[in-house]
């Protein structure tokens, strides 16, 4: 029977193991609906054959910090917000860490589910559970602990899989690199100022009105942020776009506005918010605008997006990559902008798509559709797409 650990003194016996461990396998529980951090739940850990669930609200999991320094591999499932709860729960990040939905995309397998993963390689079910379970309710049921354990009792084992599968193919130091890539991904989702780009409404606004709207959500991020409040409960994106729209500098004006609410003005919010529309008109009148997707690209090369992401896509069905993980939409913008740190022009995707699309944009090579598949070749008609990882 699976036991939920709520022991210090037992927890640093666990920490102990895991300090010598190669290997171990991490998976969390949290909850955000109501807060602008994660809540940590539920923290489920793997090494040899030990399967160690941890209670984070009964426990100080702050010396686990001493297990992510260390030199043991953390092998993950899709980590990247397990490492923002780490991050909260210890102040701490793995030295290495291994994910195994992001090797998965070097074989071909696009976002793959855990689930999908253990069956295909494993043949494990997976315990079936629900989607939206309270995880911060004590007690815990059996079911919620074994679903739970299912996050990481097999996820060593497919890590070794999915290694020996990458070595044959020549891909093991490519996933490696990515792995490290996602590992040093700054984890604060955005900076205050960057959050207008996330409200759909206000990327027509222009002017003064983009400028306010800019103040008022980078304001709305650090109260959130303060107040560990979900963002849209400090002010809704309509509420900004209506305030940086009117301007208000009052607050009975400010009141009238659409998607303003009491709730929204309570402790001195109201005059903070008329001081974010201050501040927006006084930005300088040439504050970056609004970011549009392809928009430094030389008119000449925009048609050409849809045809590279198109032969992107051929390329890796032919060599079983997850196109995710090969290049974004963003990638190939970078790279037809020169930009000085387009991930296409370094290490492996350089050979794989990086090189051919400077070929083809030079116009030493064209794209032909042959036999049903999109090919790069040269004007000589010699190949230079990579056709065979």
């Amino acid at each position: 029977m699976l036991t939920l650990l709520t022991d210090q003194d037992e927890f640093a016996s666990v920490v102990a193991q895991l300090v010598k461990a190669d290997r171990y396998a991490i998976d969390t529980e949290f909850h955000r609906e109501r807060t602008y951090f994660p809540q940590v739940a539920l923290i489920q850990l793997a090494w040899d054959d030990q399967v160690v669930l941890v209670d984070p609200l009964a426990i100080d999991f702050a010396p686990f910090a001493d297990v992510l320094h260390g030199p043991g591999v953390c092998v993950m499932h899709a980590g990247g917000q397990d490492l923002e709860v780490l991050d909260i729960a210890c102040g701490a990040q793995p030295s290495v860490m291994f994910d195994t939905q992001i090797a998965a995309g070097f074989l071909g397998l696009s976002s793959a589910s855990l689930a999908s993963l253990l069956k295909k390689f494993l043949n494990v079910d997976v315990a079936k559970g629900d989607r939206l379970t309270d995880w911060l309710q004590r007690p815990l049921t059996d079911a919620q602990l074994v679903y739970a354990a299912g996050d990481v009792d097999n996820l060593l084992a497919l890590a070794s899989i999915l290694e020996e599968k990458l070595v044959a193919r020549n891909r093991l130091a490519w996933a490696i690199e990515e792995c490290d890539v996602a590992l040093h991904k700054p984890r604060n989702r955005r900076t205050p100022e960057e959050a207008v780009a996330r409200i759909k409404e206000a990327r027509s606004l222009k002017g003064d009105a983009y400028r306010v709207a800019t103040a008022l959500a980078a304001w709305r991020e650090r109260r959130a942020a303060t107040t560990d409040t979900p963002v849209r409960q400090v002010l809704p994106d309509i509420a900004i776009v209506a305030i940086a729209q009117t301007q208000p500098t009052n607050v009975e004006a400010l009141k009238k506005l659409r998607g303003v609410d009491g709730r929204h003005l309570r402790n001195s919010a109201d005059q903070e918010i008329i001081s974010a529309v201050q501040v927006g008109l006084r930005m300088p009148k040439d504050s970056p605008p609004p970011v549009v997707r392809g928009a430094d690209l030389p008119r000449e090369l925009r048609p050409v997006l849809p045809l590279l992401t198109s032969w992107i896509s051929q390329i890796c069905r032919d060599n079983d990559l997850d196109p995710a993980q090969v290049a974004t939409r963003s990638d190939i913008e970078a790279l037809l902008s020169n930009s000085e740190h387009c991930r296409l022009n370094m290490g492996w995707r350089a050979e794989l798509v990086g090189e051919p699309i400077h070929q083809l944009v030079s116009g030493r090579a064209a794209v032909a559709f042959d036999d049903g598949r999109l090919v790069l070749e040269a004007r000589s008609g010699e190949s230079v797409a990579n056709e065979g990882q």
